[in-house]
């Protein structure tokens, strides 16, 4: 059990028997009456979004969880099929929940996945990755109106907008929190 005045972005606890992860946490200390904890809470299951405010000092049942690394295989309609690396054993995390994990992940490439009771319940993904662009527009030289910016697509589909200056089979950092273009990388 953890006091809500102590849970930190990040931390997984547990209500109502599903595993949820704090997504934002807000500390509010009014100036009459007792503090209190603003929370957002992504079910690990649903992948639905939960508001919570609570007081400081009520205790909520936070939850033992593992990271391990995985080699991503593949997708399909069951899920995304990774393989433990040590044991080559697979296993299949639902896409319900992680839709927005597919455009990150690459064939061949290693994950943490976050284990709670042996099932994993979220992929953790870097904070920054490298893609290579395969689609994108020419761009006009003096074509500034619209921002000087334009979509592209990446190997894995993900669209983002980037400056004019990229080009097709360039690579570049995203944050993929933000989905946002950080920089072009020279490789």
């Amino acid at each position: 059990m953890i006091k809500a005045g102590s849970i930190a972005k990040g931390m997984f606890i547990l209500i109502k028997g599903d595993p949820y992860q704090v997504a934002e946490r807000e500390f509010v200390n009014p100036g009459k009456g007792s503090a209190f904890v603003r929370l957002k809470l992504k079910n690990l299951k649903t992948g639905q979004v939960l508001k919570q405010v609570n007081k400081s000092q009520e205790t909520l049942e936070d939850i033992e969880v593992n990271n391990k690394s995985f080699q991503f295989l593949y997708s399909d309609d069951s899920g995304y099929h990774f393989m433990d690396t040590e044991t080559y054993e697979q296993i299949v995390v639902p896409k319900e929940g992680a839709e927005d994990r597919q455009y990150f992940l690459k064939e061949g490439e290693e994950y943490q996945l976050v284990l709670w009771e042996n099932t994993p319940i979220e992929i953790s993904l870097p904070y920054k990755m490298v893609f290579e662009v395969t689609e994108a527009e020419h761009a006009i030289k003096g074509d500034t109106v619209s921002g000087g910016s334009k979509p592209v697509t990446t190997e894995t589909g993900l669209q983002v907008k980037v400056p004019l200056f990229i080009k097709k089979g360039d690579k570049i950092l995203i944050n993929t929190e933000t989905k946002e273009y950080l920089e072009r990388v020279n490789q």
